[in-house]
């Protein structure tokens, strides 16, 4: 029976869809049965009516939901539709315990940086700054466990973007995204292949760390 797949997006979607296309075309033994943003004009709900796949709007309002409240809330809401994996593709939002402990080692999230490097927001601007100032040769992305510390759970897999020295911003922010989309399908593949407790796996062409 196909894994069944809950992607939680608060922007445009791109790592979504290439979920989506790869379990359309065979590539994963899953479906994605949820999406869920946080922001309502995301365009990753469009893509997941496209989809013909359900989708959330869940805000969350800073100034008056408490985090463990709304944790425990949305947890509660998506254990209903019975996920084997929780996938945060772009999800501005780092769950405390009240969320991942309701999902232990179901939880991952793909980070646009190494492990390690450039935690948290503007990963890919840090990155890019660093490799100006000659402080590194190269980038990539990860894809990791959830916990409540950002982007500091187990490694599933990960993979180098190396910087060329003609890059700008923007086109180094391409090839990371697109390393991100083969990236993502090829660790829940991974996952779906090993026990969730498995120890991280290195892709090929990818880095171990």
């Amino acid at each position: 029976m196909s894994a069944r797949l809950v992607v939680m997006v608060s922007g445009s979607g791109t790592n979504l869809q290439a979920l989506l296309d790869a379990c359309r075309q065979g590539r994963l033994d899953a479906r994605v049965v949820l999406v869920v943003s946080n922001r309502r004009d995301a365009y990753a709900l469009v893509r997941a009516e496209r989809a013909g796949v359900p989708g959330w709007y869940v805000p969350f309002d800073r100034g008056r939901t408490r985090r463990a409240a709304y944790d425990a809330a949305l947890a509660e809401r998506v254990a209903g539709v019975h996920p084997d994996l929780i996938v945060l593709a772009g999800w501005m939002h780092i769950f405390s315990a009240a969320f991942l402990e309701r999902f232990p080692r179901r939880v991952v999230n793909l980070h646009p940086a190494l492990p390690g490097q450039f935690p948290g927001t503007r990963a890919i601007e840090r990155a890019f700054a660093a490799f100006v100032d000659g402080r590194i040769g190269h980038g990539g992305c990860m894809v990791h466990y959830a916990i409540p510390e950002v982007d500091a759970g187990d490694v599933i897999a990960d993979t180098t973007v190396a910087f060329d020295e003609n890059d700008t911003l923007e086109s180094y922010r391409a090839r990371v995204h697109a390393a991100e989309h083969r990236l993502i399908v090829a660790a829940i593949a991974a996952w779906l292949e090993r026990a969730p407790g498995a120890n991280h796996h290195t892709l090929p062409g990818g880095n171990a760390s």
